[in-house]
C-alpha cells in the first residue's frame, strides 16, 4: 500500500519544492499537488521570462522538444527533469505524481519547503509566467 501525501504549492518555490517531491517519489509515496500555478519562480522579470522563453523556442516545432505553457505541466516537467525518467522506477515514481491548477477536490494540503514569506529576492507566480508566455487559463 502506497502512502498518499497531498502538498499544498501555494507560495513554494518551485525548484525546492520539486526536488523534495522527486525524493518522496522514489521511495514509493503518490503524491498530489494542488495550486501548482501559485507556486512561486525566483528571479527578476526579465530573466524568468527570458529563461521560460529559451525553453519554449528550443529545438524543432514539429519534432521537439516541447515544453509546456500549463502551469501544471510545467511543475510536472520540472519534477520529471529530477527524476530518473528513462529508467523503470523513474517512470514509475513519475506516474504517481498528480499535479492540479488550484484545489479541484478541496484537499487539505500540507505546506513544506521554504515559501515566499522567507523569500527576499524578486519572484512571480508560476501561473503568472505562464501567462505571459501565451497561457490562455
Amino acid at each position: 500500500m502506497e502512502k498518499k501525501t497531498v502538498i499544498d504549492a501555494e507560495g513554494a518555490v518551485l525548484g525546492r519544492l520539486a526536488s523534495l517531491i522527486a525524493k518522496k517519489l522514489l521511495l514509493g509515496e503518490e503524491i498530489i499537488v494542488i495550486n501548482a500555478d501559485k507556486s512561486i519562480v525566483t528571479g527578476s522579470k526579465e530573466r524568468i521570462l527570458e529563461r521560460f522563453s529559451a525553453k519554449r523556442q528550443r529545438g524543432d516545432p514539429i519534432k521537439g522538444p516541447f515544453y509546456p505553457l500549463r502551469p501544471d505541466r510545467v511543475f510536472r516537467r520540472v519534477v520529471r527533469g529530477m527524476l530518473p525518467r528513462r529508467k523503470v522506477r523513474g517512470m514509475e515514481a513519475l506516474r504517481r505524481l498528480k499535479v492540479y491548477i488550484g484545489n479541484p477536490e478541496n484537499l487539505e494540503g500540507e505546506r513544506i519547503g521554504k515559501r515566499a514569506e522567507e523569500i527576499r529576492c524578486k519572484y512571480m507566480l508560476l501561473g503568472d509566467v505562464c501567462k505571459l508566455m501565451g497561457w490562455k487559463g
